[in-house]
C-alpha cells in the first residue's frame, strides 16, 4: 500500500530503526508501526489522491487490510508507545472510511481541508430561484397549522404540502446530480494539474451546492415533520 503522507520529506525516519519510511504507516525496513506524518489527510491515509469520484472498492480493500494489521490485538507484546498507536490509528481509520466511503462526506471533507467549506448564512437564505416556491411552501404551512388549530379540514393543504415535498425532493436529485459532475471535473483538474484558481473556482460551485442541498433538506425536513405531527 502507498504511504499515507502527503510527502516523502515531510515523514520523519522510523523511531526504531531510523529507516526512511515515507509516511508509511509501517517501517518496510523493521516493520514497526510509525506515527502520522504532519498534515496527513483522510486521502493521504488510504494512499489515496484528493479525487472525490473514488474507487470504493478500492477504499473499502484498504480498510480491512489496515483494519487487520492495525487491530491492537496485534501489538499485545509490543511497546506501551506502539499499543498506543495502534489503538490511535484504529480510531482514525474508522473516522476516514465513515467520512470517505459517502460522496458527499468526502466532498465535505475536501472542501473542509481546503478551507472552503463555508455554511454561513447562505445555507439558512432561501436560494434566489427558490424564494417564490419558498413562499408558498410557508404559507401553506401555515394554513395547515391554523387548519389544525381549528379542527378543519386539512386534506387539500396536505395534498399541497406532499406535492411540494416530492418537488423539492426532485430538486435536491438534481443538486446530488449537479454535484457529481463537479466530482468528475475536480478529478480532472487533479489529473491535468490545474493550477489553483481552477481548483478554487470548482470547490466554491461545489460549496455553494452544498449550501443550497442543505437549504432544500432542511425545508424536506420540516415539510414531513408537519405531514406527520398533524
Amino acid at each position: 500500500m502507498s504511504a499515507p503522507s502527503t510527502s516523502e520529506s515531510s515523514a520523519a525516519p522510523c523511531r526504531n530503526c531510523n529507516a526512511p519510511t515515507n509516511g508509511a504507516h509501517f517501517c518496510a525496513s523493521c516493520g514497526k508501526i510509525q506515527p502520522l506524518s504532519p498534515g496527513t489527510d483522510y486521502f493521504a491515509f488510504f494512499g489515496l489522491p484528493r479525487k472525490l469520484l473514488l474507487d470504493t472498492t478500492l477504499l473499502e480493500q484498504r480498510f480491512h487490510q489496515l483494519s487487520w494489521k492495525l487491530h491492537p490485538d496485534n501489538f499485545v507484546n509490543a511497546t506501551e508507545s506502539e499499543r498506543e498507536l495502534s489503538l490511535d490509528r484504529s480510531s482514525q481509520l474508522n473516522d476516514a472510511y465513515r467520512t470517505l466511503r459517502e460522496l458527499l462526506r468526502r466532498v465535505e471533507y475536501l472542501l473542509g481541508i481546503e478551507g472552503m467549506r463555508n455554511e454561513g448564512a447562505s445555507k439558512q437564505q432561501a436560494p434566489p430561484e427558490l424564494l417564490d416556491e419558498v413562499f408558498a411552501l410557508n404559507e401553506s404551512l401555515d394554513e395547515l397549522r391554523e387548519a389544525n388549530a381549528r379542527g378543519g379540514n386539512t386534506s387539500a393543504i396536505r395534498a399541497r404540502l406532499a406535492e411540494a415535498h416530492i418537488n423539492f425532493e426532485k430538486k435536491r436529485s438534481e443538486i446530488d446530480e449537479q454535484l457529481r459532475a463537479l466530482c468528475a471535473q475536480w478529478d480532472q483538474a487533479l489529473d491535468g494539474d490545474a493550477d489553483r484558481a481552477a481548483r478554487m473556482k470548482l470547490m466554491t460551485q461545489m460549496n455553494e451546492l452544498l449550501n443550497r442541498r442543505s437549504y432544500i433538506r432542511n425545508l424536506v425536513a420540516g415539510v414531513q415533520k408537519e405531514l406527520v405531527e398533524a
